[in-house]
């Protein structure tokens, strides 16, 4: 997989970051596992960008929804289904690849009142910590690097299942989602309303939705 390579078809290749399983102290008990069969799903994962969305929503003159996603990143994930709490996940965006479907507001996003692509080509999450909360859902709490500042998030993960393809690939499934507040980290972007509200609302809502793949095929 190409670094940053633009969503294609997942191939049978290599992949491009190995990440090392964590050690530690074991954290939650697996009582909380929703399924015992998620022990068998431990092991390196990436996310197949063909079948995920990295994207964003945010409010607009105080009266609609703009929505984006980017279309270029690299992952590396590691899933333990005995012990939710040592996995990891560490996934690295390419600012200049923010998609909103207009390409004048993608030029804006792109410059210094944003992501300032040119002097910061990348954000990146990286996972601390994982806290199984019930059935199928987990907190993730993780850095987020936005411009050379990083700051705590914390993410609220779904799982949604697994399966084996056709091709003998394991797939499983995650919805996440988080807000944070722009300004946190220097998009600093402040034009106003005549009525007093924000252009762009300093709120932004953050949502994952992975598909993964395991990095070594079944059998």
């Amino acid at each position: 997989m190409n670094l940053f390579s633009r969503g294609t078809p997942f191939r049978r290749t290599e992949p491009t970051l190995t990440p090392t399983p964590p050690t530690g102290r074991p954290g939650a008990p697996t009582a909380l596992l929703p399924d015992p069969a998620l022990a068998a799903l431990t092991g390196e994962w990436v996310i197949d960008p063909a079948h995920s969305r990295i994207g964003f929503s945010v409010r607009h003159a105080m009266v609609t929804t703009v929505r984006g996603a980017f279309a270029e990143y690299q992952s590396r994930l590691y899933f333990d289904g005995r012990d939710p709490s040592r996995s990891q996940a560490e996934i690295t965006v390419s600012t200049a690849s923010v998609d909103t479907g207009v390409e004048q507001r993608d030029a804006h996003l792109v410059g210094r009142d944003f992501f300032d692509s040119a002097n910061h080509p990348r954000m990146r999450f990286r996972s601390t910590a994982v806290e199984p909360l019930g059935n199928d859902v987990y907190r993730m709490t993780g850095d987020l690097t936005i411009k050379a500042t990083t700051r705590p998030v914390d993410l609220e993960l779904t799982y949604i299942g697994h399966v084996t393809d056709p091709f003998g690939y394991q797939r499983a499934g995650f919805d996440g989602t988080t807000t944070i507040d722009r300004t946190e980290w220097g998009l600093n972007y402040s034009s106003r309303l005549a009525e007093g509200g924000a252009m762009v609302s300093e709120k932004v809502r953050l949502q994952f939705d992975i598909a993964a793949i395991r990095t070594a095929p079944v059998g």
